[in-house]
């Protein structure tokens, strides 16, 4: 079977966190803990002020297993509102990945 993962475009992320509430209730995570994390950074030059928001899978992130085994989307990517969040074959998310200056593929063992 192909290894799954998960494709993150950093281009589009709006920092919504829909996709650390939708993780955290899929997982009855208790507060401090995430299966995804958003981090805010804030760039700063000359006058020019830029804000990124970068969806990071932890070290708990697990691809809801419970949910994909079912055919199901992870949490996040179903809820993602910017649809920024995609999931599939290591090898099909790495083809998209050429097409994307912003991108992260997340894979878990």
């Amino acid at each position: 079977m192909a290894r799954k993962g998960l494709l993150i475009d950093y281009e589009y992320c709006t920092g919504c966190h829909t996709c650390e509430v939708a993780c955290k209730q899929e997982h009855h995570y208790p507060p401090g803990k995430w299966g995804i994390k958003i981090n805010e950074v804030v760039l700063e030059t000359f006058n020019k002020v830029e804000i990124d928001y970068l969806p990071f899978p932890t070290d708990l992130c697990d691809l809801c297993q419970h949910r994909t085994v079912n055919g199901e989307l992870p949490s996040c990517v179903k809820h993602c509102q910017a649809a920024c969040m995609a999931y599939g074959e290591i090898s099909e998310l790495a083809k998209q990945m050429e097409e994307k200056p912003k991108t992260v593929l997340f894979a878990p063992r």
